[in-house]
């Protein structure tokens, strides 16, 4: 089996194993395009013979988690032609991917899976969840009354107040990704527009990533600093009352929408999302800020495709110290005392997915309660949140 990084000159054939996987086309004119995007990617693929048979990327990212900034590697376009499954490339592949974003300094790894019980056998979690809520015509109805103004914008016309409200609002998040000006304008437009609200004093307080096509309007970001905007954001949905018969709006589950509407008795779906996954437990650790206590937990983590994160690691007022049984380890071997998870149930932890007590009632932490009570107390309370797609 031979696994390695693809050359640039290779690209092509990454391309054509997503197109026959994904079941889509490029136009010939956007090959190209497409060809140069791949430079920034991390892709590594198994071939048989001259023929490549899987491959995998890897994109340099960064997100929000606890208040900091975090590298992240994001996996994409995870592919294997038919004749090849079930040889397990795919395990090879990923395997080969976490020891390359461990060495790059990518403390997470986050993906969008296809099917979320496969990749919790590597290792990554569920971390956020979206909701979405569909509004009929006759529902919608104003909320109070309008004031400021509101704005739209295509992709090119983007301006840098709707990346400051983003920042703005992601900032209450764990979890999102952190945007740049290329990100918004290649992979967040597509074919929808923005709508800016600005309030009195001009500035801008929230915003709508959406689309009117066939009679329905699909609101993909519903983003609001304050109560204001969020009464003028529906506002500007309703209307469109004239064009629509139903609208599709997408919000994060923590959103109070529509709990201020004078009618909120709407059908509302949730849905898991994004999965995650620590790609170093101690460097995540290390640079993770525990809340100011001087309590002491040790926890215990089995990790078979990154090996050089199982081990037992004390948390305590003093930092991290961790014991590892492996060659050169400079620590010893602690008591079994503690608290045992799993990789997964540690990466729910640290993005705020998850409380430690919640994942100690789901079995998911062995040991004893008292433990697990102190661990709760040393992690922040965080909403997680991801609106993107890669």
């Amino acid at each position: 089996m031979n696994v390695r990084k693809l050359a640039e000159k290779e690209y092509l054939e990454a391309m054509k194993l997503s197109m026959y996987a994904f079941q889509y086309d490029v136009p010939e004119d956007d090959i190209p395009k497409r060809m140069e995007r791949l430079k920034e990617h991390t892709i590594f693929g198994i071939w048989e013979g001259e023929h490549l048979a899987a491959k995998l990327h890897i994109i340099p990212l960064n997100v929000h988690i606890n208040g900091q900034a975090w590298k992240m590697g994001g996996l994409a376009g995870v592919a294997t032609y038919p004749e090849y499954r079930r040889n397990g490339f795919v395990s090879q592949l990923i395997k080969q991917s976490l020891a390359e974003m461990d060495e790059q300094g990518q403390i997470f790894s986050f993906l969008h899976p296809f099917e979320i019980s496969f990749y919790r056998k590597y290792g990554w979690e569920i971390f956020t969840d979206y909701k979405k809520t569909v509004i009929n015509k006759i529902d919608l109805k104003m909320a109070g009354k309008s004031s400021g103004s509101i704005r739209r914008f295509n992709k090119s016309q983007h301006i840098k107040d709707i990346e400051k409200i983003y920042e703005e609002y992601m900032g209450q998040f764990s979890g999102g990704l952190i945007r740049d000006t290329y990100w918004w304008e290649n992979f967040v437009y597509s074919d929808y527009q923005i709508a800016v609200y600005y309030d009195e004093k001009g500035d801008g307080k929230g915003y709508l990533l959406f689309k009117v096509k066939d009679h329905k309007m699909d609101v993909e970001e519903f983003t609001a600093l304050n109560h204001e905007a969020r009464v003028n954001l529906w506002n500007f949905i309703c209307q469109h009352d004239s064009m629509v018969e139903k609208v599709k709006l997408t919000t994060s589950v923590h959103d109070p929408f529509p709990y201020y509407l004078p009618q909120p008795n709407l059908k509302m779906e949730v849905f898991p999302y994004f999965m995650g996954r620590i790609v170093n437990v101690e460097n995540c650790l290390n640079l993770y800020t525990f809340n100011n206590n001087q309590e002491k937990v040790f926890i215990h983590i089995e990790d078979p495709y990154a090996p050089w994160n199982t081990g037992s690691y004390l948390i305590s007022g003093d930092g991290i110290t961790p014991f590892k049984e492996k060659e050169g380890s400079r620590c010893a071997k602690p008591a079994a005392r503690g608290l045992h998870m799993s990789i997964n149930a540690l990466t729910a932890i640290i993005i705020g997915y998850k409380r430690p007590l919640e994942l100690y009632d789901l079995d998911e932490i062995a040991g004893p309660r008292s433990d697990v009570e102190a661990l709760e107390r040393k992690i922040p309370q965080q909403k997680s949140f991801f609106y993107d797609f890669f």
